[in-house]
């Protein structure tokens, strides 16, 4: 390893150790590597990568493959101990890589093997094992910054744009050498001034890299080439005793591993993302990268595109227009050729109007992008996800990079399939799809989800593998393993509804079972009432999803029937917060009633204690007022019962705040309770004649409850019941004989019914000739009395 960086003798082969030091993703730090290797035809490629993806490196050149890739390598009994070595279209690595295996080179990894990082204490799980911009892989928290430093003493602030002046806007002409020779000098003076700059493990894995190198020239010859991070060269080049190199890498611990390529995307590469060797801008240093030329104008073209495909218009002469201003703007920064900076001052001024809203967009879609990477269907990958791989092409859902809204119908078998598909990937941890909020009704016929493919989901995916090799079977296998851990019913409870959206039948007499077991064993209605939703919402799936469901049926009810008889006591003598809390299980254990099978006992039963929680003078007003709401909805009341009800809950004996609960729980704005006002005088009135006579002490008390209950109503429904409460008394119906309000008639007028019946005939898709219209239908009301 003698003396410093090689120089290449007149266009002739190099006679010693070729080291090319690069910035991990520069697309100029590629190109000069394209041309140095085309000059020097080195007899060997070494690049800076795990040893353990030497066998895979064949693969990089397959038609099936293409960037962003990442190499991932885990331990074997613990995938989620994982590292990875992404590459771009633009990474200098692997443009030598792709070099090597167009010419037959033989091309090599060298760097400390994965097996020893992943047996480190400190070895990141499903990170980038890349460090910073100067080729550390490493990830020692009290260090320098390479990039950082070479701008700072050539004068500038920003290292990004240092870089790009310095490299990537250099053009291709003179030496190939010239621009690895002075980056190599000046890690070398940075190397002299900082030691190993705060990465001690780069001393163990920069002598691994010398033992590579030193076994290479004996194997090929001198003519070697090595592309790795230019922080390296300088230890490179130095002569170490192979003793010593070799006493540094005694001893180290290691772990048998696997290592596979996965897709990777521009987004990962980003340095937001978190990832150490990251780059600001890997959209444009992409397009900088492939560009044949004018890489300025096809630029402002694509912006100009993806602005024009959201609506906002952008024409030629604009495009034309902020070419020059971007040229413009370089010339008078004294910069070489127009960078990102100049382009986006450009794209802001000419195509945004100043704004920087349509600008962030650009920066999203373009300036780092969702460019997702393919690779070949025969590269290894562990069972589970060469069974996903089958699944996709066969349901056509293909993973993207880009978030997208997926709408699926249920009946349909390919969209049921992706469905299930989506749910057991859920249950394994592999969250490729989540449910849209608020969109997905698991009772009806459609599901609404948003998908979106992120690399380290492959990691996911690997260790899910240890519970089969088909994602069905690892389904299987995990729900039962979920409901032998299960602590709680609720936690098992949501197993059956996960189990019964995942198509997985074969686990419910399992997950059942331990339902039952833990149902027994739990006397706490509000568990009870936790989890009956969701074995509720599960009983409707045998319909949409043709799932015999008869022992979940019977679980579900022996667990309503206990809420029935321990709910009242529990009921009793609870706080304001604890009171809302109950309020709240009634409502969801009232509709889960609803979906329980049959109309027999269970549902008179639940009406059975409404009534009770209703008239009993030691549950609080709010649960009170709900138990009568929930039975006046559901038209279990008598004609005048609500009001009567009212009544006496609003009467003077009534403690204020007690009777501010019933209010609550009667008409919270959440159940409609504005609309039940507003259409009914009679409780509208006595809601108007309590608020009235509510002491002004006591009023100030209750009004936090008050102004809670009425303030949930939507703007309409509150100006339409202030304006009849601002109509006195008559327009309340409290003056017997006084006209109706405004908009109001003495009688039903049967006509202006009946002008909406052909509407509703035309929604519902029923026979319009089967109801009467008009006069006749009043005529026949009367008749039929």
């Amino acid at each position: 390893m003698e003396g410093p960086l090689p120089r290449l003798p007149g266009g002739g082969r190099v006679t010693g150790p070729l080291l090319l030091g690069v910035r991990h993703h520069g697309p100029g730090s590629a190109r000069a590597v394209q041309a140095a290797l085309e000059a020097a035809e080195p007899s060997a490629v070494l690049v800076e990568g795990p040893p353990e993806g030497d066998v895979l490196l064949p693969l990089a050149a397959a038609e099936g493959m293409r960037p962003p890739v990442a190499l991932l390598v885990h331990a074997a009994n613990d995938p989620g101990r994982s590292a990875f070595w992404p590459f771009a279209a633009f990474s200098p690595e692997w443009v030598a890589i792709r070099w090597a295996l167009a010419r037959g080179v033989p091309v090599r990894f060298v760097d400390l093997p994965a097996a020893h990082l992943l047996a480190a204490d400190e070895a990141p799980a499903a990170e980038g094992a890349e460090g910073d911009d100067g080729g550390s892989h490493g990830r020692e928290a009290a260090r320098i910054d390479p990039l950082r430093a070479l701008a700072h003493v050539a004068g500038h602030d920003d290292p990004e744009r240092w870089w790009e002046d310095a490299v990537e806007h250099r053009g291709g002409a003179g030496d190939p050498l010239a621009p690895f020779a002075a980056l190599a000098e000046a890690m070398s003076a940075l190397r002299e001034a900082h030691g190993d700059g705060g990465r001690p493990r780069d001393v163990v894995r920069e002598a691994h890299m010398r033992l590579s190198l030193r076994a290479a020239r004996r194997e090929f010859g001198d003519p070697v080439a090595v592309v790795c991070g230019a922080w390296h060269v300088p230890a490179l080049a130095r002569t170490v005793p192979v003793g010593a190199d070799r006493a540094l890498l005694k001893g180290l611990p290691k772990v048998r591993t696997e290592a596979g390529w996965v897709p990777w995307t521009h987004r990962r590469l980003a340095r937001a993302s978190g990832y150490g060797a990251g780059v600001t801008s890997p959209g444009w240093y992409g397009h900088l990268f492939t560009a044949p030329d004018r890489p300025v104008e096809r630029w402002m073209t694509q912006v100009a595109g993806l602005l024009r495909e959201e609506g906002r218009p952008v024409s030629p002469a604009e495009v034309i227009e902020a070419v020059r201003l971007a040229d413009a703007l370089a010339a008078v920064r004294g910069r070489p050729l127009a960078g990102l900076g100049e382009t986006t001052d450009a794209i802001r001024a000419v195509m945004c109007d100043g704004s920087d809203l349509p600008l962030r967009l650009v920066a999203d879609r373009l300036v780092v992008g969702d460019v997702l990477g393919e690779v070949p269907e025969d590269a290894p990958a562990v069972p589970l996800q060469r069974d996903l791989a089958r699944l996709q092409r066969r349901l056509r859902l293909r993973p993207e990079a880009a978030e997208r809204t997926l709408e699926l119908d249920l009946r349909r078998d390919n969209d049921a399939a992706r469905s299930r598909l989506l749910h057991r990937l859920r249950l394994l941890g592999v969250g490729w799809g989540e449910p849209a909020a608020g969109r997905v009704n698991t009772g009806t016929f459609r599901e609404t989800w948003s998908v979106r493919w992120r690399p380290e989901l492959s990691v996911k995916v690997a260790e899910a593998g240890v519970w089969g090799t088909t994602v069905g079977e690892a389904a299987l296998a995990r729900a039962a393993a979920l409901a032998r851990a299960a602590t709680t019913l609720h936690q098992v409870a949501e197993l059956v509804e996960q189990c019964l959206l995942g198509g997985l039948v074969d686990a419910l007499p399992v997950v059942v079972s331990a339902l039952a077991d833990r149902a027994a064993l739990d006397s706490d209605v509000g568990r009870l009432a936790d989890a009956l939703p969701a074995l509720a919402r599960s009983l409707r799936y045998g319909d949409v999803r043709a799932t015999d469901t008869a022992a979940l049926a019977r679980a579900a009810t022996g667990i309503a029937e206990r809420i029935c008889v321990g709910l009242p006591p529990a009921c009793t003598g609870l706080g304001a917060e604890a009171a809302a809390a109950m309020r709240a299980r009634i409502d969801t254990v009232h509709t889960a009633v609803g979906l329980l099978p049959g109309e027999g006992g269970t549902t008179g039963r639940w009406r059975t204690v409404l009534r009770g929680l209703a008239a009993r003078d030691t549950v609080p007003g709010e649960i009170r007022g709900r138990a009568f709401r929930l039975l006046l909805d559901g038209g279990h009341l008598a004609e005048g019962e609500a009001a009567r009800a009212m009544e006496l809950a609003l009467s003077p004996a009534a403690l204020p705040a007690e009777a501010a609960g019933w209010i609550e729980g009667f008409a919270g704005g959440a159940s409609g309770g504005g609309l039940l006002l507003l259409h009914d005088e009679r409780l509208l009135a006595l809601v108007d004649g309590w608020l009235t006579s509510v002491p002004p002490d006591a009023f100030t008390a209750v009004l936090p409850l008050l102004r809670r209950t009425f303030a949930a109503y939507e703007a309409g429904v509150r100006r339409a019941l202030g304006e009849r409460v601002g109509r006195g008394p008559a327009a309340l119906g409290r003056i017997p004989g006084a006209l109706p309000p405004d908009g109001f008639g003495t009688s039903t007028d049967a006509d202006r019914a009946d002008a909406v019946l052909p509407v509703l005939h035309l929604l519902l898709g029923t026979d319009r000739t089967a109801a009467p219209t008009g006069a006749g239908h009043h005529e026949h009301a009367e008749a039929t009395g």
